[in-house]
């Protein structure tokens, strides 16, 4: 991980109304993502994930272009959790709060008894993954592994849950920059 480590020492943190806040390719697709970044995360998230399922899925929006070289590199179908709706046939809406925000997202092409894999850029409160599960659950999926590049440290909405995230670095950020927790 030594290019992601990089990269996060060379974000960019900008303060949005008193919240330090990390501007990363990954994460907001600023500035531009390196192919070498991206190939040494989908590695990352191949080593580290339960590949025995039969969907990938990401939310919308930053997770997808994760999501997708991990589908191309493991010929495993995805499905994008999309933040409007389209109306088809058993379409199901969630509703998600974060820290900042709330909003609705859609999940069409799950059905009960898939075996799933969750990927996502980051897991900050929480709030997004843990809708996403419970209505994955409500479907009837079975959710085999989480897993997202970065995990900021605090607490989640996934910590009273049964929902166990992997990630690639857990880290904190603040106006001096980012810290990497190992």
């Amino acid at each position: 991980m030594e290019k992601l480590r990089e990269s996060l020492h060379e974000a960019p943190i900008i303060d949005k109304d008193g919240y330090s806040y990390l501007v990363h390719p990954l994460s907001n697709g600023v500035p531009m993502l390196e192919p070498e970044l991206l190939r040494e995360v989908v590695v990352g998230v191949t080593r580290a994930a339960d590949l025995d399922v039969d969907k990938i899925v990401a939310p919308e929006a930053m997770g997808i272009h994760i999501a997708t070289a991990l589908s191309l590199q493991t010929d495993i179908p995805l499905v994008v959790i999309r933040k409007r709706s389209y109306g088809l046939d058993d379409e199901v809406p969630l509703h998600k709060t974060t820290g900042y925000s709330e909003s609705e997202m859609f999940i069409n092409d799950i059905e009960a008894g898939d075996d799933l894999l969750i990927v996502d850029d980051l897991l900050s409160t929480g709030g997004t993954m843990a809708a996403i599960c419970e209505a994955l659950d409500d479907i009837g999926a079975d959710i085999s592994d989480i897993v997202v590049v970065f995990r900021k440290q605090g607490e989640s909405a996934l910590d009273d849950t049964d929902y166990d995230v992997t990630s690639l670095l857990d880290i904190s950020v603040d106006q001096d920059g980012v810290t990497i927790h190992d």
